[in-house]
């Protein structure tokens, strides 16, 4: 390829990005669309809420209740996290945390050695909170939240059925374990609320029968009533005396003979 070629060539391809660019630069020209001068108005829509109304919130079950069914096997797997701040064996040493043997109605803040943030120490109140099952399914549930400037930065068990398994291998933590929770005590308070059902078939069977006797007694002089007027029933219903037969036609008289 001589030089003149290779000019041509060359001459093309400028040609054809000279013409491509004076395209774009006299669009933009042309189509220009200047920003304006002030901003635009926000539309806000109204978030239409659901038929049902606001979402119910769940209720969460009495950490007594949750006991009742809690594994201590599960809740050794849950308590895996809490290793490497705590020990649990009897007389094992301070980590990050407190040992945690006999940890179930011990008294906050209480535990020899360990040096316990400000926050625990006024919410143990001298040693007369104790860490009673409650307190430490709401403590374990969210440690910060619970008590306001805990040194404690674990997130929590948000989960409650993995909380009261957590709790109930706290409890074997213990040569003599506390007692559980009173479990029972919700289903019996929901048992006298049911004992008016029971006791409402009699007291409606009652008053409604009972009165029903008397009300049919009262009706029978009231159909017996009629009774006094059949005395000159007889008169009425008596047939009248017949009146007197007219007196037969008087024999024809006799043909005249013929």
């Amino acid at each position: 390829m001589d030089s003149f070629e290779f000019n041509k060539l060359i001459g093309g391809l400028l040609g054809a990005v000279f013409i491509v660019f004076s395209i774009s630069i006299a669009s933009d020209a042309i189509f220009a669309s200047p920003s304006p001068e002030k901003p635009g108005f926000i539309i806000e829509a109204a978030e239409e809420e659901p038929a049902g109304g606001a979402p119910a919130v769940p209720v969460e079950e009495p950490i007594a209740v949750l006991l009742a069914s809690a594994n201590p096997e599960a809740g050794a797997a849950v308590f895996k996290k809490c290793t490497a701040c705590h020990t649990v064996e009897s007389g094992g040493a301070n980590k990050v945390g407190p040992n945690l043997w006999n940890i179930v109605d011990r008294p906050l803040a209480s535990h020899e050695g360990f040096a316990y943030s400000a926050a625990m120490k006024e919410f143990a109140q001298g040693g007369s909170v104790v860490w009673d099952y409650q307190h430490l399914s709401d403590f374990l549930a969210s440690p910060k939240g619970y008590i306001k400037g805990t040194a404690m930065g674990f997130a929590g068990v948000k989960k409650p059925d993995e909380r009261a398994d957590l709790i109930a291998y706290l409890r074997t933590l213990s040569d003599n374990p506390a007692p559980l929770p009173e479990a029972a005590a919700p289903a019996a308070a929901a048992e006298p609320a049911a004992a008016p059902e029971s006791g409402a078939a009699p007291a409606e069977a009652a008053p409604a029968e009972a009165p029903a006797a008397p009300a049919e007694a009262p009706a029978a002089p009231a159909e017996a009533a009629p009774a006094p007027d059949t005395t000159p029933a007889p008169s009425e219903s008596a047939p009248a005396p017949a009146e007197p037969a007219e007196p037969a036609p008087a024999p024809a008289e006799p043909a005249p003979a013929q």
